[in-house]
């Protein structure tokens, strides 16, 4: 009651005034900000198409949003897939101010916006390195549990700055920003990420802090390395000594329970994915996955996505879930196999025969003898380039090496 109170009330959005004419978005460019910590500035750039379409551009990514609402003074941004939206008010005609919101997470973020803006960051002077190549990663260094390794990619022109930061789980998609003197910026947006790298670099190393939304920061450092590799994402996950198998049993949007051992799996290859609605890696993976399964079709392959959700309901789960499905055209079934929290704990704890779940996504290969030939954890979307061709190149072997055992 107190959060839908804060909502209505505190952002003052809705029927703020009783008889006030809608506004719309004008067409053309703007530039957005969301307030982090330390008094940080997010930005991202949107193209306004018409009243109800927009595009979130990060570097190279452009994001269509079709499911745009408005309500007196105020509009409501709903990003494609993901549960996030934005609601904002009409300080003027060229003029937001309102939150990005996760409610599933009860998280909202100060969100301003001005049409006719289109730098992203502004720069007063040229830069003194080049942040070009590849970069050794530690996130925040000096703290054992929370310490681990990335490998940053990054491409500069000019003042101009982008790429993206692979981890062992997945990588940080479009990353856009600048270089000035020695100091960097680079952000994203796409309605689940938000986040920010700023930080100072040598010719050699460089050390910054990174921001995820209002909520999260940690330091990083770095290094060029340019043969520098992250460990193998096929040896990270596997099965417990004296288990060959994966067994599950999960209900679909019917209530009906699904399994391996269900007569449409049964001496077929089947992938398992493990994945949420909310995760933007398993989105990308995910439209890999569905367009392969279309442009593949082969009666000896299945695939299978388990979905663990941050939805408090089973029904809300579905929703989402129908809501991804539609979107992307998945024409695999999708199981609802944990709601209210995304503990990756919790999800070890139902398939127990892994020694771990370490990312969302992960794929679990299956033959068709129901053995567990491969587990792949992470995944390297478009934002990293030759990874990302050399990880579909490698999937499209193995599964057709599994078709023809």
């Amino acid at each position: 009651m107190l959060r839908r109170l804060f909502i209505v009330t505190g952002f003052v959005l809705i029927n703020s005034c009783g008889n006030v004419t809608s506004k719309i978005l004008k067409i053309g460019t703007w530039r957005a900000t969301l307030e982090v910590q330390n008094n940080k500035e997010l930005p991202f750039i949107f193209e306004v198409i018409n009243a109800n379409e927009l595009s979130i551009h990060n570097a190279k990514e452009v994001i269509t949003v079709d499911e745009i609402t408005y309500r007196n003074d105020s509009v409501f941004i709903k990003t494609p897939v993901f549960q996030s939206y934005i609601a904002a008010k009409f300080v003027n005609d060229s003029t937001l101010k309102g939150s990005y919101i996760k409610e599933d997470l009860n998280r909202f973020v100060p969100f301003n916006a001005e049409f006719n803006k289109a730098e992203r960051f502004s720069v007063a002077k040229a830069p003194n390195v080049n942040m070009s190549g590849n970069w050794e990663t530690v996130f925040s260094p000096t703290i054992d549990e929370d310490i681990y390794v990335a490998k940053g990619i990054f491409n500069q022109i000019g003042n101009k700055l982008s790429g993206t930061i692979r981890t062992i789980t997945g990588d940080y998609r479009y990353l856009e920003g600048v270089v000035e003197g020695n100091t960097f910026k680079l952000s994203t947006f796409d309605g689940a990420h938000a986040f920010l790298f700023t930080g100072t670099v040598s010719d050699s190393t460089l050390q910054g802090t990174f921001y995820s939304g209002n909520h999260f920061q940690e330091p990083f450092i770095a290094k060029r390395n340019e043969a520098y590799e992250l460990p193998d994402p096929n040896a990270l996950t596997f099965l417990k000594q004296g288990y060959d198998k994966l067994a599950f049993s999960f209900p679909d949007a019917n209530g009906t329970l699904v399994s391996l051992e269900d007569e449409r799996f049964k001496n077929k290859v089947v992938i398992i994915q493990l994945m949420g609605t909310w995760c933007p890696n398993c989105l990308d993976e995910t439209k890999f996955y569905s367009q392969y399964y279309i442009e593949n079709k082969n009666e000896d392959l299945e695939i299978i996505a388990l979905a663990f959700e941050y939805a408090k309901t089973n029904d809300a789960a579905f929703k989402n879930i129908e809501r991804l499905k539609q979107k992307i055209d998945i024409g695999y079934p999708i199981l609802l196999a944990q709601t209210g929290s995304s503990s990756k704990i919790k999800a070890q704890e139902k398939l127990p025969m892994l020694n771990h779940v370490l990312s969302y996504p992960t794929s679990v290969f299956v033959d068709k003898n129901g053995n567990v030939r491969k587990i792949h954890t992470g995944f390297n979307g478009p934002a990293t380039g030759e990874k990302y061709i050399e990880f579909t190149k490698e999937f499209d072997a193995f599964v057709n090496l599994l078709l023809e055992e």
